[in-house]
C-alpha cells in the first residue's frame, strides 16, 4: 500500500478519484499520456502520476486538461477538493465546515494566520516544521493553504472576515526583514477589503481572556456555529450551543480590548517603515 512520507497513511482519494476520471476522458480522446502531456504542456511523468492518484493536479493543469478533452468543466468542478487534499489530514474537516461558512473570526496570538500569509511567509513556516516535512508535501501545503485564501473574494454567498491578531506575532521576524515587509504590506491590503477586518491586540493590553490560545469561530448558511481550537496539531472542534456561546462571547470582549481597525493599520504600517 502506498504511504505518504508525511502520515504514513493512504494517498488522498480525492486525488486517485481525479486520476481515473482523467484517465478516462484522455481514453474517450483517443490520447495515449505522452500525447496528453504535450497538448497541456506536462510531461509523461507528470500525466502519468496525477492519473495514478500519486500527485495533485494544479489548477492549471485541470484547466488545460478541461479544455484539450472538452470534459465540459468535470475536472475544475473536482480541482477545490484535489487542493483541499493536500491540506494535513487533521485540518481537512475543518476546512471543508470553513468553505461552507458566510463568517469567520479568528484570534491568533503566535502567527499571522494562514488566510492571511503570503508564500514566502507560508513557506518558512513549513520549513521549519519538526520533523521535517518532505519538499514535495511542502510545496503541496503551501499551495493548498494559498488555494484557501480565495475564500477571501469569494462572491457567492459572500464571506465575512475578522482575524484579531497579537502585536508579539507582526512583530516576529520571520524569514528576513524582507518577508515581514512583504508580509505586513498583504495584512494592510486585505484590511482594505469591505468584507475583511484586521484588528491587532497590543502587547500593552496585559491579560486578557486570548491567552488560553487562539480560536477561530465560524457560522455557516444555515446559522449553524462552530469553533475550531488547534494546538501542535492537534484539534479540537465544538458545536454545542453552550460552549460555542461561551467562545462568542469571549470573541467578543477581545474585540472591545484589541485596538480598532484604523489604528491596527496605521500600527502595521509604522513596523513596516521600522523594518
Amino acid at each position: 500500500m502506498v504511504k505518504t512520507k508525511e502520515e504514513g497513511g493512504d494517498l488522498p482519494g480525492a486525488w486517485s478519484a481525479y486520476g481515473k476520471l482523467l484517465q478516462h476522458l484522455r481514453k474517450r480522446a483517443g490520447l495515449n499520456q505522452q500525447e496528453l502531456g504535450e497538448a497541456i504542456g506536462y510531461s509523461l511523468e507528470q500525466v502519468a502520476s496525477v492519473e495514478q492518484g500519486r500527485r495533485p493536479a494544479k489548477a492549471a493543469f485541470t484547466v488545460a486538461a478541461d479544455r484539450v478533452l472538452e470534459a465540459g468543466g468535470v475536472l475544475e468542478a473536482l480541482q477545490d477538493e484535489v487542493d483541499r487534499a493536500k491540506l494535513p489530514r487533521f485540518f481537512r474537516d475543518f476546512a471543508l465546515l470553513e468553505a461552507e461558512a458566510v463568517s469567520r473570526f479568528s484570534y491568533d496570538p503566535l502567527l499571522i494566520p494562514g488566510l492571511l500569509q503570503t508564500e514566502a511567509y507560508a513557506q518558512t513556516l513549513l520549513e521549519a516544521h519538526f520533523p521535517p516535512l518532505d519538499d514535495e508535501t511542502i510545496e503541496q501545503r503551501v499551495a493548498a493553504r494559498l488555494a484557501r485564501q480565495a475564500l477571501l473574494a469569494r462572491k457567492s454567498p459572500p464571506m465575512v472576515f475578522v482575524f484579531i491578531v497579537e502585536e508579539g506575532a507582526l512583530q516576529r521576524v520571520v524569514s528576513s526583514k524582507a518577508v515581514m515587509r512583504e508580509q505586513l504590506a498583504r495584512l494592510l491590503s486585505c484590511s482594505r477589503m469591505r468584507n475583511v477586518e484586521l484588528q491587532v491586540m497590543p502587547t500593552t493590553q496585559g491579560a486578557h481572556s486570548g491567552l488560553n490560545g487562539p480560536m477561530v469561530l465560524l457560522e455557516s448558511t444555515d446559522r449553524r456555529q462552530h469553533v475550531y481550537v488547534e494546538a501542535q496539531d492537534v484539534v479540537t472542534v465544538r458545536s454545542d450551543r453552550d460552549e460555542v456561546s461561551e467562545f462568542w462571547l469571549r470573541y467578543g470582549m477581545l474585540r472591545t480590548q484589541a485596538l480598532n481597525t484604523e489604528e491596527s493599520s496605521r500600527l502595521i504600517e509604522r513596523m513596516a517603515g521600522e523594518l
